[in-house]
């Protein structure tokens, strides 16, 4: 199989040597052609150039969630078909939500074993995608998450941290989080976000809007944080909003998502937190946030600046994943 290995050498978990041991192991299975992104955005032109040019058969992104999001718009680029190679991915990031939704171990080195393995038994799915669409940029495709509002600020300031060389991990989010609650003190109680669905009376008011192609949300350590837990690669998008944000209901929420369980095979799974101020949908397809100013906005923990509009579609059977 022809593949191409899209390496991001700047990896949060991975050395130099780690990552020269793995092209060597996949080199073994595959004519593997390798190439480390020298810029933000590298890693989808280098995807969307193997995609038009037809060449090769599977891109593999060895990176976090953000090489992975990359990859992912530049294999979509001209929309979903099934001449668009395959996905497989080598996790190399601090959290990697979307290598672990699809049940991928988070060492990287497991996680080859298991790639090579899925290879040599033709194992793959076909799962679906968020696109989300705003104007002043281009059409985004997301893997596992995007937002509108509080998540998206808290990550700007993550973004804004990492700017001057703090390192992406888990206690920098949760200070970080911790820091915007405090700030964020009008818009925790008059949230400037309002849901639009289709035949369906506008939601008013929300702090943040959260948006989930699967399952868990994100990872804190080794906890899942389950704020849509029947969101799955199999259906359309899912939504979790929360109008106001007092300290209280707040730390009630986050106990819920925290405790919360995905549903069992062939079970409906539980509702996922309840509570006066919260909000929630499953398998939507098509619908719009919109904010009275403009907010922060994030794709698979990219922040992509202030927005006051932006519609979300899911897509199902989008991109054909090695698992």
């Amino acid at each position: 199989m022809r593949a191409l290995l899209v390496v991001n050498p700047k990896a949060t978990t991975t050395s130099g040597r780690t990552r020269d041991v793995l092209t060597h192991a996949l080199r073994s299975d595959l004519k593997l052609d390798v190439v480390h992104t020298e810029y933000r955005g590298h890693a989808r032109d280098l995807a969307g150039q193997a995609a038009a040019e037809g060449l090769v058969d599977l891109v593999v992104a060895l990176g976090g969630d953000g090489t992975v999001n990359e990859v992912v718009n530049g294999l979509l680029a001209q929309g979903p078909s099934e001449r668009v190679p395959r996905l497989a991915v080598v996790p190399g990031g601090s959290t990697n939500v979307f290598a672990r939704a699809l049940g991928l171990p988070n060492d990287p080195v497991e996680a080859t074993g298991a790639l090579l393995d899925a290879l040599a038994q033709g194992r793959e799915r076909a799962i679906s995608l968020g696109k989300a669409m705003t104007e002043g940029l281009p059409d985004r495709w997301f893997t596992f998450t995007a937002g509108l509002g509080f998540d998206a600020g808290v990550v700007g300031r993550v973004e804004e941290q990492r700017r001057t060389g703090r390192r992406s991990t888990h206690a920098l989010y949760v200070n970080q989080a911790l820091r915007h609650y405090v700030t964020e003190r009008e818009h925790r109680r008059n949230g400037p976000v309002r849901l639009e669905i289709n035949g369906q009376e506008a939601v008013p008011g929300l702090v943040l809007a959260i948006v989930s192609n699967t399952s868990p949300w994100t990872f804190l350590g080794n906890r899942p944080v389950l704020p849509s837990p029947s969101a799955s690669f199999d259906t359309d998008l899912d939504i979790f909003g929360i109008t106001r944000m007092t300290a209280f209901a707040t730390a009630r929420t986050v106990r819920q998502i925290l405790r919360s369980q995905a549903p069992a095979d062939g079970g409906s799974g539980p509702v996922g937190p309840t509570g006066k101020h919260l909000v929630s949908y499953h398998d939507v397809r098509h619908f719009t946030l919109v904010s009275q100013e403009p907010a922060p906005f994030q794709v698979d923990g990219d922040h992509l600046g202030d927005r006051s509009r932006v519609s979300f579609t899911g897509v199902r059977r989008a991109l054909r994943v090695i698992v």
